[in-house]
């Protein structure tokens, strides 16, 4: 059942984004306790220091990429990373 409602959450996510619809889980950590069931939900700050959002980012883009895939890495890490806006 674990696996059922984690995917979900991951999914409705993903829709979400891709379609710009919703609020999504950006800059917030989900935790689910499967036991009682029930989910809390924790703010989350930037990183200054992140190595994908943070001011100076070492990762630009997918080990071994090429040019085009370096750039299209580099609109979508914000969002990926949940914390760059």
């Amino acid at each position: 059942m674990l696996p059922g409602v984690i995917g979900l959450v991951q999914a409705t996510e993903t829709v979400k984004l891709l379609l710009g619809k919703g609020q999504s889980l950006v800059g917030r950590l989900l935790v689910y306790d499967a036991l009682k069931m029930t989910f809390r939900e924790y703010a989350q700050r930037r990183d200054p220091r992140c190595a994908l959002c943070g001011e100076h980012p070492t990762i630009t883009g997918p080990a071994g990429a090429g040019a085009g895939a370096v750039a299209a890495a580099a609109t979508t890490a914000a969002p990926v990373c949940g914390l760059g806006s």
